[in-house]
């Protein structure tokens, strides 16, 4: 499926948000020359991978996988990134994830799809005096797949590759070349569903499975995150204390994907993605791990079989500058839904999100009201800027007293609350449930 590219107008580059210039989101375009490519390649090596930076220091793609995925975009002054977490079982060349992995993962078996547990798009402006922006989609957005009809996000990845796959297979395409080019043809279809939600031009694509994000939190040394009460969950198997720690591996993985046992569901996941997301950028930005060759390079050994660009995207020229980017002009958002407890009849219990307050929202980042309540009354809205760094771990009183039992797994029939996820910036590491 070709993307669908929308053109709604949108916001010029150069708003100013309070507290600072921020880029809000036209319809992407140009590579940037200057700005935030120290953040992306943070990012990109939490949720979706330092890879820019390792390929940058290192010179070439040293073997990481690459496919046609995104299309032509228009030049506006800011580079738009979507980018994907998925509980793929398989690599990013299409061979099957070792058992000794999925169980040091605590990961278990696939359902049969490979679903995308984190969506995040990533602005960075040209302008190096504008802050980037990475605004997360919750991945049970009620949406439409073009082509498809509506359903949760996360299942667009894999419906785009289910579709794709009988015409590969008549080609002659098997075993791990079929499981390769399936999974872009899933990379075009969620790109044009984001796309379609959003009113964005995606101009660069990145994803990562499983065992990568593992792996690059190990060679990270792991990553600083900070959490109100202790946590328990045998759906994630998480299973840690409370207060500032430090996560990698297997129980980072479990501390980005718990929902259950969480007030918010799903969109309370959304929140630790962003505090972990900020506490990973925090560590880079400080600690000048993109400075080090040796450190990069362990980076790139993570990434490597791991990761999938599109084919486009000129990492080099990303990471020139990446040492301009100050962790307090990153910020983390999160798109306004509706009823966290929307009954689809069809794959139980969605987030409801109305495109249009989606491309209002992105389009005038410098509204903390935007775009209002969702038709039933019942809608979070979007969420005001915060600044993590205004008030690092520990955080405000979670509204309890005494020593805090661990979060267990709650009743599955119970409907997640309607708790936005708030905003963030990279500047510290924000305690979360």
């Amino acid at each position: 499926m070709d993307p669908t590219r929308r053109t709604t107008p949108l916001a010029p580059v150069g708003a100013v948000a309070p507290g600072g210039p921020v880029a809000p989101w036209p319809r992407a375009g140009d590579r940037p020359p200057s700005r935030a490519r120290r953040w992306v390649a943070a990012l990109s090596a939490s949720v979706l991978l330092a890879t820019g930076a390792a390929w940058s220091v290192l010179g070439g793609d040293g073997g990481l996988v690459t496919a046609d995925i995104t299309g032509d975009t228009v030049a506006d002054g800011a580079t738009d990134i979507l980018l994907v977490g998925s509980d793929s079982r398989v690599d990013a060349r299409g061979n099957p994830l070792p058992r000794e992995v999925l169980d040091a993962l605590d990961a278990g078996d696939a359902d049969g799809q490979a679903n995308t547990d984190t969506l995040m798009l990533v602005r960075i402006p040209d302008d190096p005096s504008l802050g980037a922006s990475a605004v997360s989609i919750p991945r049970d957005a009620w949406v439409d797949v073009p082509g498809l009809g509506m359903h949760k996000i996360n299942s667009a990845h894999a419906r785009g590759a289910a579709v794709a796959r009988p015409g590969l297979s008549g080609q002659g395409l098997s075993g791990a070349d079929l499981e390769r080019e399936a999974n872009a043809a899933g990379s075009r279809t969620l790109v044009a569903t984001v796309e379609e939600l959003t009113g964005v031009s995606v101009d660069h694509y990145a994803q990562v499975n499983l065992a990568g994000f593992a792996e690059i939190t190990r060679a990270l040394g792991g990553v600083p995150v900070c959490l109100r009460e202790p946590v328990r969950d045998r759906y994630s198997g998480a299973d840690s204390a409370a207060g500032p720690q430090t996560v990698e591996g297997a129980q980072a993985l479990q501390f980005v994907r718990q929902r259950h046992g969480l007030p918010g569901g799903d969109l309370d996941r959304v929140r630790r993605q962003q505090a972990f997301l900020a506490g990973l950028t925090h560590r880079l930005l400080s600690a000048g791990t993109l400075a080090d060759p040796t450190a990069v390079a362990g980076l790139l050994r993570a990434v490597n079989g791991a990761v999938v660009l599109d084919q486009g995207w000129d990492l080099t020229s990303m990471i020139a500058h990446a040492s301009q980017l100050r962790g307090d002009r990153v910020e983390f958002r999160t798109i306004p839904t509706g009823r966290a407890d929307y009954r689809t009849g069809s794959e139980g219990v969605a987030v409801q999100v109305d495109p249009a307050e989606v491309t209002a929202f992105l389009a005038d980042p410098t509204d903390p009201a935007a775009p209002g309540e969702d038709p039933d009354g019942d809608g979070t809205g979007a969420t005001p800027e915060a600044a993590v760094g205004d008030d690092p771990a520990p955080a405000e009183d979670s509204g309890t007293t005494g020593a805090a039992a661990p979060r267990g797994s709650p009743d599955p029939a119970a409907p997640p609350a309607s708790v936005p996820p708030p905003d963030l910036t990279a500047d510290g590491v924000p305690c979360v449930d």
